[in-house]
């Protein structure tokens, strides 16, 4: 299509950019910097494509180009695999919904066609994306995602949410409790309603939001996490982790989580060191009847609340409102 030296520049031009934006852009766990699973999808799809063209104009690209984007490839598809859920679909963390990117079975199926073998082993009981900051516990019928990390990269967090010390959980294939869903990109409230802590299952300090996201695209002081943990006690799993993103507010507040998860039971237990005038964790429930739930030094209530799995679609669901009585409360979902 272009021809002579003029085009030959760009071209090299072009690659050394798209060399700069990948290292830039994919974290050494394979995530995109974002840390949005739909966006990651997308970047994902994009890299497949560019995988296309060294199969038509071979002469153009280099063996180490080529080489590099299937690294990369591969750790981009792995990393996509810990943070969808066991229905294919992704987890809702940052700005993501269904029906935008495509799915990981697609992605799988086109890396397939272009020669990528990507890794289809069992995943690990605990997978840990520590450059992204999330962490995936599987264990019997249950597997949980959850957020223990930065929202996003310090110069573009466009796509963060206040979701800091949020999870998702999935029981025998299905979603129990979820993050809110994006609907909207328009600058309205819903959008801040959406981005906001309360919109996650995670902790609301004095009714502020963990990162103060404003307008569609933008967020001012962000939560900055404290360091995580993880591991095995027994039959069961556990993670712990915390923030400091209401150490703006005059308490000095730091919210700490801990998640142990067994075959039967989640039990998350949430601290606040500090003073603060209220509280309250949120938990999204989808229906059915899987869940039964307790909590200890603290009260709950269930209310209708909604969840948006697609631009454009709200789908009703309940949130278990907590009221902690105490700077240290538990909530102890259970299942048969």
């Amino acid at each position: 299509f272009f021809g002579g030296a003029e085009a030959e520049a760009w071209r090299v031009k072009g690659l050394a950019l798209l060399r700069r934006e990948v290292e830039e852009q994919i974290l050494p766990d394979g995530g995109h910097f974002e840390r949005s699973p739909m966006y990651h999808a997308i970047v994902l799809e994009d890299m497949l494509d560019l995988l296309q063209l060294p199969r038509v104009y071979p002469a153009l690209f280099t063996d180490a180009d080529v080489a590099a984007w299937r690294e990369v490839v591969l750790r981009m598809h792995r990393w996509l695999r810990v943070m969808t859920h066991p229905d294919g679909g992704i987890s809702f963390f940052n700005d993501a919904a269904f029906d935008i990117a495509p799915a990981l079975a697609a992605l799988t199926e086109y890396a397939a066609a272009l020669g990528v073998a990507c890794d289809r082993a069992a995943l690990a009981d605990i997978e840990a994306l520590t450059g992204s900051g999330y962490v995936r516990l599987q264990i019997g019928p249950a597997v949980m995602i959850a957020d223990v990390g930065e929202i996003g990269p310090d110069h573009l967090p466009g796509h963060a949410h206040a979701d800091t010390l949020s999870f998702e959980l999935s029981l025998r294939g299905q979603r129990v409790l979820v993050n809110t869903g994006t609907s909207t990109y328009e600058v309205a409230a819903e959008r801040l309603r959406q981005r906001g802590t309360a919109a996650h299952n995670t902790v609301v300090v004095d009714g502020v939001d963990s990162s103060e996201v404003w307008s569609s695209f933008r967020v001012a002081r962000r939560a900055r996490p404290l360091a995580a943990s993880w591991g095995r006690d027994g039959d069961a799993l556990w993670l712990s982790a915390g923030h400091e993103g209401y150490r703006r507010l005059p308490g000095k507040v730091i919210h700490r989580r801990r998640w142990r998860l067994d075959a039967n039971e989640l039990v998350v237990e949430d601290v606040l060191e500090g003073q603060y005038s209220s509280a309250e964790a949120r938990f999204h429930v989808l229906p059915g009847d899987e869940l039964t739930w307790t909590v200890e030094r603290a009260s709950g209530r269930l209310a209708a609340a909604t969840w948006h799995p697609r631009f454009g679609q709200s789908v009703a669901c309940e949130v278990l409102s907590v009221t902690p009585a105490a700077p240290v409360w538990t909530t102890r979902f259970r299942w048969q």
